[in-house]
């Protein structure tokens, strides 16, 4: 993964518009890839058919998704969408939009919460609970898995190593990531990644919702 290890950082401030322009950095190349888009206001991306889900993350501004057959979407920083496969797709914005892009395979396993083609929250679906933390899996396949978690203040995760390399979302509240034997706070619109094997542990500060992204390839 072609990201910064072991500090953390924001993918809104590191990607700003670029004035008329559409950008976008590839961090991950696999089956599963990873892209991150800057689109500055005004600019639009073609509406295309893909063999495949697009899992788009709204990190600032605001994006419309739409398709050719009257099909529109239009989400705001944290809000996200499963696009659907075989279907013209393209992205529009008018204020400018800087979004996380991952493929997701039609045969990926996906957690019935998603519906293709509706927006909605990750912070929003799971619950705080006194005292626990809360794990629900988005999908998964062989080589990638993504979930979401949710931290009451005080809990957390205990030191361990993951077997791949994992990218941290932010999505709500305050935590502290402990990687490789510093401290990092981290805060809603915030990242942080891990490398293969890097030792770390989570605990929550205050209440705290993070989405993982784990590659296994």
């Amino acid at each position: 993964m072609k990201e910064v290890v072991g500090k953390v950082f924001s993918i809104a401030k590191e990607n700003a518009y670029i004035r008329g322009c559409t950008v976008s950095k590839s961090i991950f190349d696999g089956e599963n890839y990873i892209i991150y888009f800057s689109m500055a206001p005004e600019t639009d991306i073609s509406a295309e058919i893909f063999p495949y889900h697009k899992l788009i993350l709204v990190e600032e501004g605001s994006l419309k998704v739409y398709g050719t057959d009257g099909y529109q979407r239009e989400l705001r920083a944290g809000e996200a969408v499963l696009t659907e496969t075989d279907k013209p797709i393209g992205m529009r914005t008018e204020e400018g939009a800087i979004y996380t892009e991952i493929s997701i395979s039609k045969e990926d396993d996906m957690n019935s919460a998603i519906k293709a083609g509706e927006v909605f929250k990750l912070a929003d679906l799971i619950p705080y609970q006194e005292g626990k933390v809360i794990n629900m899996d988005i999908t998964h396949n062989d080589k990638m898995k993504f979930i979401i978690m949710s931290f009451d203040k005080g809990t957390g995760l205990s030191e361990h190593a993951a077997p791949g390399e994992a990218l941290i979302f932010a999505l709500d509240g305050e935590g502290v990531i402990g990687y490789e034997g510093t401290e990092h706070t981290i805060k809603a619109g915030e990242e942080f990644h891990f490398a293969k094997g890097g030792a770390h542990f989570v605990k929550a500060t205050e209440k705290f919702k993070m989405a993982l992204l784990l590659t296994l390839e």
